[in-house]
């Protein structure tokens, strides 16, 4: 497709973005290794774990956080994607889409877009995820070693900041699922493989075989000159 011959600016891109010592925190521990997690506002609640995913074609968000903003997860508008990374090893489908107001700033400087979520029904240590389309719609621009985003708004720059505390915490919570994730998993192969309505072989042997008078006894004479008084005596009973 050829360029248009007057190019088509996209909103904010007048607003230069540069990150200098200014923005430097105080230390930063294995630059690059923590999580970019930020406090957000979608669809008009409070959101303090955020997560900024440059590598995410979509964003997400989960069933839990919908219901604790009392909106519905069923009936959701369906979603044409199927993707991996959210469950470890195995693809997810969505319940569907959701559009929502994101707002990033402080009530003295903020900026707010419309962003349209896959909704997934599946535990995490953030509220939202938010991807490639986010940071475009918003004009954002991450710094992962200063935990920091940037993007322009109706008065110039807009940052928000990331703490490496918070970051790590969610690290943590995520081990902590994935433990969990591990123990369901197991626990749902062993439901598979041992069906509880049939009795292990050994026990149906068990019971499957019928005492047998003339297999399991014999004779004994228990007077001691008549030969016709005998009792059944078991078979498995050794000779005192």
């Amino acid at each position: 497709m050829a360029p248009p011959a007057i190019p088509e600016f996209l909103k904010g891109s007048e607003v230069p973005i540069t990150f200098n010592r200014e923005d430097h925190p105080p230390a930063v521990y294995r630059p690059g290794h923590a999580a970019l997690v930020l406090d957000a506002q979608i669809g008009n609640y409070a959101m303090t774990k955020v997560f900024m995913d440059g590598g995410s074609g979509l964003n997400i968000i989960f069933t839990d956080t919908l219901r604790r903003m009392n909106k519905a997860v069923d009936n959701l508008p369906e979603s044409t994607n199927t993707f991996h990374g959210i469950v470890p090893g195995r693809a997810v489908h969505p319940k569907g889409t959701v559009q929502l107001d994101v707002t990033f700033g402080t009530p003295e400087h903020f900026r707010t877009e419309s962003i349209e979520f896959e909704v997934v029904d599946w535990k995490s240590q953030y509220h939202a995820i938010l991807g490639r389309p986010t940071f475009a719609r918003f004009m954002a621009v991450p710094h992962y070693a200063y935990l920091k985003l940037k993007m322009p708004g109706p008065k110039g720059v807009i940052t928000v900041n990331g703490n490496f505390q918070r970051s790590d915490s969610c690290d943590r919570d995520f081990s902590k699922i994935s433990e969990m994730y591990g123990i369901e998993k197991t626990l749902a192969e062993l439901e598979i493989t041992n069906d509880r309505t049939l009795l292990p072989e050994h026990k149906r042997m068990a019971s499957d075989r019928e005492f047998s008078a003339t297999d399991d006894t014999r004779k004994h004479q228990v007077h001691p000159t008549d030969p016709s008084k005998t009792v059944n005596v078991s078979s498995s009973l050794t000779v005192a």
